[in-house]
């Protein structure tokens, strides 16, 4: 079960910490790298800016992209003191240009990231598991970290309600592997067929450019299966107090393949060792604009590195049978499957640029290594192919080429050209098999093999059990969280016009929990005997998928 922690004495003491750190980036900002200092009284040369010094040796020669001099950096080639600028000032024109080029095109979900570089060892031997090499016990593995929003835009404030990205890119000596998570452990929606539709209605109104909650409930009331992730995400979870007391969660089933081709399915999670802490929603809207990643750069400089446990859960193909749920649904967590510490994470590095680590950065679910293989889960088989292809028009072709997301393992493949090729290759065998350069393909390296005896259709999953596992996090919580909840979530949905959609989504959340159901329907104007009667409609529309 996820853990919910909120306004314990930790969290009062870390958000007192953050509202201070908040109050002193006004006034300074926060020293990562230490590579320039600043000195009115220093000298300056004709045309230089005052102040700003390197940290011993000369001036730097400012150049054009070219690697040529510049000889005049502020004031354009014109005819006379009325003229125009010229076309011949071709430095003016690279200038300009390249401003121009500067955003790469923003992520159309995760757009707000912050980066950590760190350090992976794996603690545990599970051979028996998986053949991957980078969970052989004691072997340890540069990570890069990304933590972000998920809905919300790139320069939005980071104290907004949102799922939170937890993606982590492994260079490990068989290439990199991509655990491409969230802070939640389950998910909206279940096909991916639904995930642009989903993207859509959470994104603003493209006739307003407003975030509508009229829009989204819309989606979801047509959506019964994200029930268990609106609980999530209007919980305090959705607004954590720090990315470093934030769990994270692979959210899907993978496969894990060992050196015999023995499989079993299991799913990831990251435990936070600084404890789970969460803000109010109150608390959270009083936060600074960037509190997350101040937060983050300061405790890393200050050598508070923040660490992790993965862990695994594991389930054989013989123990399907006995769930109530279909276990590749990523709405769903494996209650009751025990975790097993299998490694641990620490970051302990700010990136040099943010751009060229945060923003360059290219995760994909694809990325994956000898050992690691997808599971049928259909939302994870749809972000195999959309994660990789998002990043190959955002960034380019060559994009896995770049310093963020280049593998730290020799690449050789026949792939080639593309803008900004700098692979250096000079052979002219550039196709496979060739006797001429010949290359190997282990044996090692095939993926495994495994049988299907269905019949091909498009058609939703068994077993979608939709509200169970939601009444059982709400169960879980303490009072004070419960109410924040419906607080949270009534917030937004009391603001939907139609009450044909507040009565649906009611009956969702009454079908979870009685309870829970009841105060939603009191806190957003719904009468409680319109909400049975929806919720009886339901269940004679679809007897097989309520929780009883």
């Amino acid at each position: 079960m996820q853990r919910i922690l909120t306004c314990s004495a930790a969290t009062a003491a870390l958000l007192a910490g953050l509202v201070a750190s908040g109050a002193a980036l006004a006034q300074s900002d926060v020293q990562v790298s230490g590579r320039m200092t600043t000195s009115a009284a220093a000298p300056t040369a004709p045309g230089e800016a005052p102040g700003i010094r390197p940290e011993g040796g000369a001036v730097p020669v400012l150049t054009r992209d070219n690697g040529a001099p510049v000889g005049d950096n502020r004031n354009s080639k014109a005819a006379g003191d009325l003229g125009p600028v010229l076309l011949e000032d071709s430095y003016l024109i690279e200038k300009l240009a390249r401003f121009d080029r500067e955003r790469t095109p923003e992520r159309v979900v995760h757009a707000r990231g912050t980066g950590a570089l760190g350090m992976f060892r794996a603690t545990a031997d599970i051979s028996d598991l998986s053949r991957a090499s980078l969970f052989q016990q004691g072997k340890e593995s540069p990570v890069f970290v990304r933590f972000s929003s998920v809905i919300h835009g790139k320069d939005s404030p980071e104290w907004m309600r949102d799922p939170h990205g937890f993606a982590t890119k492994f260079y490990t000596d068989q290439g990199n592997w991509d655990l491409v998570g969230n802070n939640l452990p389950v998910f909206f929606i279940r096909d991916a067929m639904q995930f642009p539709d989903m993207v859509h209605s959470l994104k603003p109104d493209p006739v307003t450019n407003r975030q509508d909650p009229n829009r989204f409930f819309d989606f979801f009331s047509a959506t019964p299966e994200s029930t268990n992730m609106l609980t999530h995400v209007y919980s305090n979870l959705g607004t954590p107090a720090s990315y470093r007391t934030m769990d994270g969660n692979g959210v899907h089933a993978f496969k894990l393949v060992n050196a015999q081709g023995e499989t079993v399915f299991a799913k990831f999670r990251w435990v936070s060792r600084q404890g789970v802490h969460n803000l109010a929603g109150s608390k959270a809207g009083a936060m600074p604009f960037d509190y997350l990643t101040h937060d983050l750069y300061s405790e890393i400089a200050k050598r508070n590195y923040p660490t992790w446990d993965l862990m695994v859960q594991v389930m054989r193909p013989a123990d399907f049978a006995a769930l109530d749920y279909n276990p590749f649904d990523d709405t769903k967590e494996w209650l009751g499957v025990p975790f097993k510490k299998i490694g641990e994470m620490t970051l302990n590095k700010v990136p040099d640029n943010f751009f060229e680590w945060t923003e360059q950065s290219a995760f994909a679910p694809s990325n994956m290594v000898p050992g690691i293989e997808p599971s049928p889960d259909r939302m994870l088989q749809g972000r195999l192919f959309s994660y990789a292809d998002t990043q190959r028009y955002r960034i380019g072709a060559n994009a896995l080429a770049l310093p963020v997301n280049k593998p730290r393992v020799t690449v050789v493949n026949n792939s080639q050209d593309g803008q900004l090729n700098a692979s250096g290759r000079s052979s002219n065998v550039n196709y496979f098999p060739s006797a001429l350069a010949p290359k190997t393909t282990p044996a090692d390296a095939i993926a495994s093999s495994y049988k299907i005896d269905a019949t091909v259709a498009a058609r939703p999953i068994a077993k979608s059990n939709n509200f169970a596992q939601a009444g059982v996090l709400y169960r879980s919580m303490s009072a004070a969280d419960k109410a924040d909840l419906i607080q949270n979530l009534s917030g937004d949905l009391g603001k939907v016009e139609s009450l044909r959609t507040r009565t649906i989504m009611v009956s969702y959340f009454r079908q979870a929990d009685a309870e829970y159901g009841a105060r939603l329907a009191k806190a957003v104007n719904v009468p409680l005997a319109e909400v049975d009667k929806a919720v009886a409609e339901y269940r004679a529309a679809h007897p097989e998928q309520y929780a009883n």
